[in-house]
């Protein structure tokens, strides 16, 4: 009875009692040498919390996965040297893939300058030339659809 009323009290214990028992610490750094991607749109607004996937060279696997912050940014760490490719998708249709070139330092390759525009391979014309293109596609498809039924009914008819 008595190994009972001790077993209790000291679950009791253990359980109501903050312990630092069952805790561990953490730690935090603040390390430099990161590299940083800022994405926006032509106009110049920044791709507020679009998708970003980072891959290493060679590497099968997705190295980096997140978002861009509120004014586009993403920073990432690279650990070997070689092409880094960053995709930045809004999923809204646009996207950005941007190759970094990073030298044995971990750092960005010095015969590339830093800060430079990473633009999308169309033209800002392109883009609505491909538009419109869509546009006359898909608005034919769907009239030939629709002469395709009159006709139907009208030959039927007969």
């Amino acid at each position: 009875m008595i190994y009972r009323k001790r077993m209790f009290l000291i679950a009791t214990l253990v359980f109501l009692v903050p312990s630092p028992l069952f805790a561990h610490g953490v730690r935090g750094t603040v390390d430099e040498g990161g590299l940083m991607v800022t994405a926006e749109y032509d106009t110049g607004e920044a791709m507020s919390y679009a998708r970003v996937r980072i891959s290493a060279p060679g590497a099968k696997l997705t190295f980096q996965l997140g978002r861009t912050d509120r004014n586009g940014r993403f920073c990432f760490f690279p650990d070997t040297q070689g092409d880094w490719k960053v995709v930045v998708d809004d999923e809204m249709g646009h996207r950005l893939e941007v190759i970094v070139p990073v030298n044995e330092a971990k750092e960005l390759k010095t015969d590339k300058q830093a800060g430079e525009l990473a633009e999308s391979s169309l033209s800002r014309y392109e883009k609505a030339l491909m538009g419109l293109s869509i546009i006359f596609v898909i608005s034919g498809i769907f009239f030939w659809w629709k002469g395709k039924r009159i006709y139907s009914k009208m030959t039927s008819g007969q």
